[in-house]
């Protein structure tokens, strides 16, 4: 029972970090003159993934591959399968078709791309290059239509409805929600950006160091660990955005901040984790996980594509498709 204690509190460490990073950033950025757009795509759009970064970094640097890997592996089917079916159970969802064949595409890519990586290669800096250039491209990409997108549009990017969903979790994390820098200084917005760094560090230590001994404990491998419980901890942030877009009846910010969170944890966690701290893909993960986030992707736009909604049955589905794969891969 004790090692849910670091477990649970490295996760909340996790969380608070991430939040604290995001609000100094935001602001230190307001300070340079960085359009509120690309504050929201880059720095807010990626705050409630960076539980995921930060886990990922650390297992990989303490050479536990099988959570710095499923961790990332696992987000996205824990995305699909249980925020999206959860969504969908609030709310039935509906998107646009000019979404899903925008982002749609780049979401199946690049669970494809990290699918055929783990059975031909491995997560080295030549592939962490290449990982980051993509984010760059996606990036660029979604900042041009963002521009075109008229006010009052709904024409928006993955990403946009990304940090969309998290503003409205926390309002204070919007660009010019808070006091313009000059009226409080620099020293407010650094001391939260390094408060939020030191928290997240400290978290992930914790809960990395208390996963590997669970899996011990518990007589798995690290790779389950890391596929479920790490891969479902850290992705909490994903779910409280999602289900709260649901009870506003905002399908597409429901759908987009998943398909945005699963293209940065390929793209920019696989490829901040490479870069850092190259891992091997481990066998399990390589030979049935990866291509388990490839089907899910596939079946996820198969769903929408059909009927351009997700209803309450589908929803049951995905989420009893999520407890069919745990009890599949958990050994008997």
């Amino acid at each position: 029972m004790e090692i849910w204690i670091p477990l649970i509190g490295g996760l909340a460490l996790l969380i608070a970090g991430a939040e604290l990073l995001v609000r100094g950033a935001v602001r230190l950025a307001e300070g340079m003159g960085v359009s509120s757009l690309l504050i929201g795509l880059t720095i807010v759009g990626f705050g409630t993934s960076t539980p995921e970064l930060v886990t990922s970094v650390e297992a990989a640097l303490l050479n536990s591959p099988g959570i710095a890997v499923g961790n990332i592996v696992g987000s996205n089917i824990f995305n699909v399968l249980i925020i999206l079916g959860a969504s969908a159970l609030i709310c039935p969802i509906a998107v646009s078709s000019t979404a899903l064949r925008r982002d749609g595409s780049w979401v199946i890519g690049t669970a494809l791309l990290l699918a055929l990586v783990g059975v031909i290669w491995t997560l080295d800096r030549f592939v962490a290059a290449g990982l980051l250039v993509l984010l760059t491209v996606y990036l660029v990409r979604a900042w041009r239509q963002e521009r075109r997108v008229p006010r009052g549009g709904s024409e928006h990017t993955a990403i946009f409805d990304k940090a969309e969903a998290l503003e409205q979790l926390d309002p204070g994390l919007r660009p010019g929600a808070a006091a313009k820098p000059k009226a409080w200084g620099w020293g407010l917005p650094l001391g939260l950006c390094l408060g939020g760094l030191a928290l997240l560090v400290l978290g992930a230590s914790n809960f990395v160091t208390a996963s590997v001994e669970l899996a011990r404990l518990l007589g798995v491998s690290e790779t389950v660990i890391g596929l479920t419980i790490v891969a479902a901890g850290t992705s909490m942030p994903e779910l409280a955005t999602s289900t709260i877009a649901a009870l506003r009846k905002q399908g597409d910010v429901a759908i987009g901040n998943v398909l945005g969170s699963n293209i940065y944890n390929v793209l920019g966690i696989g490829g901040v984790t490479a870069l850092i701290a190259p891992t091997a893909v481990p066998a399990q993960i390589a030979g049935f996980d990866s291509w388990v986030m490839v089907g899910v992707s596939l079946l996820l736009l198969l769903l929408l594509w059909s009927g351009r909604r997700l209803s309450r049955l589908e929803g049951v589905c995905l989420i009893a498709g999520y407890l069919a794969y745990v009890w599949w891969i958990w050994p008997k």
